[in-house]
């Protein structure tokens, strides 16, 4: 896990390098600041700071049941927590409800915070949350999503390796439900 942290980092700060090398504002060669982690324009005096992008990731529970879907980009039947990213002027709740309702068709409530991972594809920070079926029935966006359903912890689907946050939400929830919180 630590060794998957410092290359998540390295690879965000590359993309940071790469994508900051002009200034957005007149365009002239940036360098780096002495005093911070920050790509200074020598003409403007812009500074450029790494940029992250807030993404949710929710586990949805229904009873003694969680909804996990399978992305249509990845192949075989892989599935995860819904995820996706914050838009301007959106709060993290706004987000999650609206990225759920988008791609499943769901409304939810109780919407807790879990945890945070930074994520590293390129610059994100995954912002873990739970929350409860509010009503709908699912319907996948067919774009995004694939297929979606509402599995019991003892018939779970192939999901995300354990050093993920979704697996950490996934483990949380299957641990609950059997009686095994610490």
């Amino acid at each position: 896990a630590e060794t998957l942290g410092r290359a998540g980092r390295a690879m965000h700060v590359m993309d940071w390098a790469t994508t900051s090398r002009f200034c957005g504002r007149c365009g002239t060669a940036t360098v780096r600041s002495e005093k911070d982690r920050s790509m200074t324009c020598p003409a403007c005096g812009l500074s450029a700071y790494p940029r992250i992008a807030p993404a949710i990731i929710v586990l949805v529970r229904r009873g003694d049941r969680a909804l996990l879907a399978r992305n249509a980009r990845f192949p075989g039947a892989f599935y995860s927590t819904l995820a996706g990213f914050s838009e301007i002027g959106e709060s993290l709740e706004e987000t999650l409800a609206r990225e759920v309702r988008e791609e499943v068709g769901i409304e939810v409530k109780d919407i807790r915070y879990f945890g945070s991972q930074p994520w590293p594809f390129p610059h994100s920070l995954m912002i873990g949350f739970t929350a409860e079926h509010a009503g709908g029935e699912i319907r996948v966006d067919g774009e995004e999503i694939a297929d979606a359903q509402w599995f019991s912890a003892d018939a779970l689907p192939q999901i995300p390796p354990p050093l993920s946050i979704a697996r950490r939400l996934i483990d949380a929830w299957v641990a609950e439900v059997r009686g095994n919180v610490a």
